[in-house]
This record gives C-alpha cells, sequence and structure tokens, in this order.
C-alpha cells in the first residue's frame, strides 16, 4: 500500500496557526492602546498619573507580544517537523518493525512479538482478551531475564479473527510491555499532527510505538 502524505493539511495548519497568533498580537496591542488612551483622558488632573507606570505597562506589552510571537514560530516549527516525519517514515512502507501495543487485529496470519523480562519468572502469560470479553491465556512458560519471542497462532490457539487486547503476566507481579512484529503499511497525519502508522496485525499506531526497524527483507520473529 502507499502511505498517505498530507502535508498540505500541516503548511495549512501551520500557516493558520501563525497569521491567528499575529491577529492576536495585533488586536492585544490595539485594545491597549485604546486603555492607554482612555486612561490618560480620564486620570485626575491634579493628581496626573506617574509616566513611569505607563513605560512599565508598554513593557509588559511588548513582553506579552514577544511571547505570542514565540509561540506562534513554535507552532510552525513543530508543524514542519511533524510533516518531515511523515515524509521518512513513508518511505519504510512495506517494511518489517516492531511495535509497542496493547491490542492486536487477528485474522488467519500468526502474529509474532517478544516482551523483555527485568528478572526471571518462572511462569510468563500472554493474555488476550476479545472485543466480548473472552480471554485467552497462552502460557509461555519460565523465562530468565531478557527478551521472551512468542508467535500467536489464530488456527492453533482457536482465536477467532477480530481485535483483541493484549498483556503479559508474570509471577513477579511486574507487567512488561508487549511488543509486536508487523509490516508497515501506510503513514498518515493525524488530527493532532503526529504521525499515525498502519501496522499488519495491529492497526493504526502512534509514531513512537516504533521500537525497532528490520528492514524489508529482516526476519521479524527473530
Amino acid at each position: 500500500m502507499q502511505a498517505t502524505l498530507n502535508n498540505n493539511s500541516a503548511t495549512t495548519a501551520s500557516g493558520s496557526s501563525a497569521v491567528g497568533g499575529n491577529g492576536d498580537a495585533s488586536g492585544l496591542s490595539d485594545m491597549f492602546t485604546k486603555l492607554l488612551v482612555a486612561q490618560i483622558q480620564n486620570q485626575d488632573p491634579l493628581q496626573p498619573s506617574d509616566p513611569s507606570q505607563f513605560v512599565s505597562q508598554l513593557t509588559q506589552l511588548s513582553q506579552v507580544e514577544a511571547l505570542q510571537k514565540m509561540a506562534s514560530q513554535s507552532v510552525a516549527s513543530n508543524s514542519s517537523l511533524q510533516g518531515l516525519q511523515v515524509l521518512t517514515l513513508g518511505r519504510e512502507v512495506g517494511s518489517s518493525l516492531m511495535v509497542s501495543t496493547s491490542a492486536l487485529q487477528l485474522g488467519s496470519e500468526p502474529v509474532a512479538g517478544r516482551v523483555t523480562l527485568g528478572s526471571s519468572s518462572s511462569k510468563v502469560t500472554l493474555l488476550l482478551t476479545g472485543s466480548d470479553g473472552s480471554q485467552y491465556p497462552l502460557a509461555l512458560g519460565a523465562h530468565p531475564a531478557g527478551d521472551v519471542n512468542f508467535s500467536i497462532d489464530p488456527a492453533q490457539h482457536g482465536l477467532p479473527a477480530g481485535n483483541y487486547s493484549v498483556a503479559v503476566q508474570t509471577d513477579t507481579g511486574v507487567l512488561p510491555a508487549v511488543e509486536v512484529a508487523g509490516r508497515l503499511q501506510s503513514v498518515r497525519l493525524g488530527s493532532s499532527g503526529n504521525a499515525v502508522l498502519t501496522v499488519s496485525g495491529v492497526g493504526a499506531v502512534d509514531a513512537s510505538a516504533i521500537t525497532q526497524f528490520n528492514g524489508q527483507a529482516a526476519n521479524v520473529a527473530s
């Protein structure tokens, strides 16, 4: 599949944000000027305001405008970086990778993955929970600290096709993260500006979930 690259949306979003920021600063400046003029016109002639107060107010206005400008520039910069991330990941479409996830999309094909144990455990169980609440515990046995590879074969384990949540249970009570191997199918820009990946066997995940790239022809279950 071909990646969905929505760079025009990112550019438009950053442009509108910058305009919005400058517009807010301009409106604030106009409002401050009107208030300042009204303050001068209505001051007590016998007890005029201290000019240093006006200088202080002008300084505060300048600081607020500078902060608003910095915020607008930061938004534009972040949008550019996010667009670049989508373009970069788009070149990896078709590659195998590992992602940290708590959800699976099972069909008829086996799904490979691994967990990393911080300490040895005499009982490691992979627990899958279907969308209907049905639970399918898969015993992985005893393992020392380190990586524990696994494979989920829907046919072998009697798992109907569908969406599942996945977690690992150990006798130590520690719940290590689950990494699943899959193939990167597409990349798109999410509604919040982040890169969203579609990974086989997993579904949609954030780019931050990537734990390993294995290349086009790597053995993802190794």
